[in-house]
């Protein structure tokens, strides 16, 4: 048996979006892998901060941050946060990343039609610089993460659920099966230098109404979805708390979903990992709980 040592060097990922849903899980399914992780935040003060990777904190206002968090990095997962900034952030980072010498980068977009609604037209311009760039990228484009429908469970343990969706359809996708999907790529030795697009789904699309009737099911009472006037809606959104940006992304994806812009099934995630994508149905029964009380226990 050789007792020399390797001087292989671990591939150093560098994880941007570490504290959002689906960086949070990719750093989870990264550690166990023989690599170095560095997870990029903007708070170190963070509740929600990995306990186990290197972190290294960022501003944007200050470029050479975002050059220093990246110094030594072989790869990227760049991932933001829903808002105005987002265009310039990610194009920030992306430069820093291409200054340093970064080999691959992994960026989170969003699958959809060439359009003006926010954020898909950020992600575009995003994608277009990114192209332009020269660096291996894999852009992943999720349809609409399952997730959203954590938004729904105040309004349907209230009773007051609804929304411009009609019976439109969209398909779906778990957080969780993209950041599985990151992993696989951000794993490749094999095709650093590539640049490639995947566009993940769930396994079918679903509407509103089959999202309430599941609903029912689990909850084992009547849960339904109320269909309003655009102008309803916004009135709903905004005295709930919502902000005019955050009430017009939200009346984007009605639209988006009552058009079935992305009702489109994609076979990524089972060609990628080997396994079904996980569905509607299997994020409701995993989060089921905020939905409000089961009709046992309303009768209890």
């Amino acid at each position: 048996m050789s007792n020399q040592r390797s001087d292989v060097r671990k591939p150093r990922i560098a994880v941007a979006g570490a504290t959002g849903r689906v960086g949070a899980a990719l750093l989870s399914s990264l550690a166990a892998d023989p690599v170095d992780i560095v997870a990029l935040t903007r708070d170190r003060q963070s509740q929600r901060l990995p306990s186990g990777p290197e972190i290294a904190v960022i501003d944007f206002d200050d470029p050479s941050t975002l050059s220093k968090a990246l110094q030594d990095a072989d790869r990227l997962f760049l991932a933001h946060g829903t808002s105005e900034h987002q265009v310039a952030n990610e194009i920030a980072m992306i430069d820093a990343a291409v200054a340093v010498g970064v080999s691959h980068i992994v960026k989170l977009s969003a699958l959809g039609p060439p359009t003006r609604l926010h954020p898909f037209d950020w992600h575009m311009r995003i994608e277009a610089h990114l192209a332009n760039c020269e660096v291996g990228y894999t852009v992943l484009r999720p349809s609409c993460f399952v997730d959203t429908l954590a938004r729904a469970k105040g309004p349907v343990a209230s009773g007051t659920w609804g929304g411009t969706a009609e019976n439109g359809l969209v398909n779906l996708v778990d957080t969780r099966d993209i950041a599985d999907v990151a992993r696989i790529v951000l794993l490749d030795d094999q095709f650093l230098d590539s640049q490639r697009a995947y566009h993940l789904t769930g396994p079918g699309p679903v509407s509103m109404p089959e999202i309430a009737d599941e609903l029912s099911r689990l909850l084992d009472r009547r849960v339904t979805y109320t269909r309003r006037s655009l102008a309803e809606h916004r009135e709903v959104l905004v005295s709930s708390g919502a902000s005019e940006m955050v009430a017009d992304l939200l009346l984007g994806l009605d639209r988006i979903f009552r058009e079935g812009v992305l009702a489109e099934t994609t076979m990524t995630v089972p060609d990628l990992t080997g396994r079904k994508a996980r569905s509607a149905a299997d994020w409701l029964l995993d989060n089921r709980e905020g939905f409000g009380p089961t009709k046992q226990t309303t009768a209890a």
